[in-house]
């Protein structure tokens, strides 16, 4: 017998639809486009498919009638309660019809339900939508970046002197401490770190 299941957060929560909807219809399709080429007319390109839809129309039966698919179900809030928990989760569902390939990850896309003929069954209408989960890759740029920064950092090995610069100026931009003034003028043999001038060729550290 076909049995309809719907399923939560990899199985940590499962309900068997206590009667089996009298009919389903899996909708399918492409996203195709349509366009007028000169002296040709129209022309259909075809698309990837598009998300697959199907609406589930049933009840959750108050009592144990004799077509129902199983015994011992949830009460008919229960499943409701249920559903709508799924709903509002913003997580995706599973749906699976055995003796059938329906296997699907879905989106609840609406869930509506009432009380019609005084029995206390709860009928519902459950419309679900195709979820495909997407993996996305990301590239840490900023480490990029940092990286590239520090690359251009040690790339200088000497530096020659402008006017206006200071030799603790100097240290700070390549060495990103002013204070290594002092082994930039011990490397070049500055008995005066007050004293340098334009076109001075320093080796950095």
């Amino acid at each position: 017998m076909m049995e309809y299941w719907l399923s939560f957060n990899n199985n940590a929560e499962r309900l068997q639809l206590p009667v089996n909807p009298q009919e389903f219809q899996l909708t399918q399709g492409n996203t195709n486009t349509v366009v007028n080429v000169y002296n040709i007319g129209e022309i259909n390109l075809i698309g990837k498919g598009r998300l697959a839809e199907i609406t589930l129309e049933s009840f959750f039966p108050a009592q144990e009638y004799t077509f129902c698919a199983y015994t011992g179900f949830p009460r008919p809030y229960e499943c409701v309660a249920m559903i709508e928990r799924w709903r509002q989760s913003g997580k995706p569902i599973r749906l699976i019809i055995t003796e059938t390939p329906i296997n699907l990850a879905c989106a609840i896309e609406s869930f509506s339900y009432k009380e019609q003929d005084g029995t206390g069954d709860v009928y519902f209408t459950l419309e679900l939508k195709e979820y495909r989960f997407v993996n996305v890759k990301t590239t840490n740029i900023t480490t990029a970046a940092t990286t590239k920064r520090e690359v251009s950092k040690t790339m200088p090995k000497t530096y020659v002197v402008k006017a206006g610069d200071t030799l603790w100026e100097i240290a700070k931009r390549f060495t990103g401490n002013g204070a290594n003034y002092k082994a930039i003028a011990a490397k070049n043999n500055i008995k005066d770190p007050n004293k340098i001038y334009p076109g001075q060729k320093l080796v950095l550290p």
